[in-house]
């Protein structure tokens, strides 16, 4: 099933002609706004999967011209990410896990619009990447019991400012925690959509394709299956560090060899094979501009194993 929140806060069940409500099904549950509804269907699946069954087959569908569909999970408690977490296409070999915690503030969804800051950065990047909901609590679990935890999953961008050289943080990163990462959590940071994709519907999510296209041209295109580190392995290794609960997310990591620029005007399309698609737009009160296209410095510095976080483009 594919669920999603719509117009003013409803749950819905997207089907391929458009958006069947849900908000009658839910509603003795007593949730108050579209988060809550969300964890509601996570939490009570089981219960209501019969009913959602027969309304995915009988129930009214609102054709897709008459709905706005709005971030699936406003506002998760956690938005846990992973850090280089991908072979960049087998140039690198997989290397210790790290990750850090981006604020739940920075969510927004389909057709909404990222704010690039004002901060001195040297490039903004969009990083797309596999996004999973979590459907049970969860702390220290193990690789083999990890994906009892994942509810499904939704498509996501990790937009990142990237800093000047002499901004940098000085210091080795802490293996035992996960940091809230500042330059990755500005609001509208995190664009995700366009539903949640239950994880039965998704056979295996180590071979799934992710695309991105700038103004209509691709510029990322790799598969899930360049992990350097599984699925379950990865939600292992964080819940070591930090506990989730239904309704957070992970941030899965992405592969770096078709990174660019965002900028002001930028229409944003990320689609991910059996979990969705969905568009966004850039702005830049600053009107800042880079050379369009990959950011091929940044490309090879991941693959040599030097970078990010700084990045060697500038604004023009």
């Amino acid at each position: 099933m594919k669920f999603v929140l719509f117009n003013d806060d409803r749950p819905g069940l997207l089907q391929d002609d458009g958006v069947v409500d849900l908000s009658d099904a839910i509603h003795p549950l007593g949730v108050s706004n579209g988060q809550e509804a969300m964890e509601a269907i996570i939490t009570h699946m089981d219960d209501l999967a019969e009913a959602f069954s027969c309304l995915q087959q009988e129930g009214e569908v609102l054709p897709l011209t008459q709905v706005a569909l709005l971030p699936p999970l406003p506002q998760p408690k956690k938005i846990l990410c992973m850090g280089g977490n991908y072979r960049e296409f087998g140039a690198r070999q997989p290397a210790p896990m790290w990750g850090f915690l981006k604020s739940p503030s920075a969510i927004i969804g389909p057709g909404d619009t990222v704010v690039l800051p004002p901060d001195d950065v040297n490039i903004f990047h969009h990083e797309a990447e596999l996004v999973l909901v979590f459907g049970r609590s969860g702390q220290a679990v193990t690789p083999e019991t990890a994906l009892d935890h994942v509810f499904g999953y939704l498509v996501g961008v990790d937009v990142s400012a990237r800093l000047p050289a002499s901004a940098r943080p000085i210091g080795p990163r802490d293996p035992t925690k996960m940091p809230i990462s500042p330059w990755k959590s500005f609001d509208t940071f995190a664009p995700i959509g366009p539903c949640i994709v239950t994880k039965d519907e998704v056979p295996d999510p180590h071979h799934l394709q992710i695309r991105l296209w700038v103004d209509g041209k691709l510029r990322v295109n790799y598969n899930t299956d360049d992990l350097a580190h599984s699925i379950p392995e990865s939600i292992s290794w964080a819940s070591a560090i930090e506990s989730f609960s239904p309704g957070d997310l992970f941030f899965i990591g992405t592969n770096h060899q078709g990174l660019g620029p965002m900028q002001e005007g930028d229409h944003i399309d990320v689609e991910i094979e059996r979990v969705g698609r969905f568009s966004f737009q850039v702005t830049d009160p600053l009107q800042r501009r880079w050379l369009k296209g990959i950011d091929e410095l940044t490309a090879q510095d991941i693959r040599e194993g030097t970078g990010p976080p700084g990045a060697r483009q500038r604004p023009l």
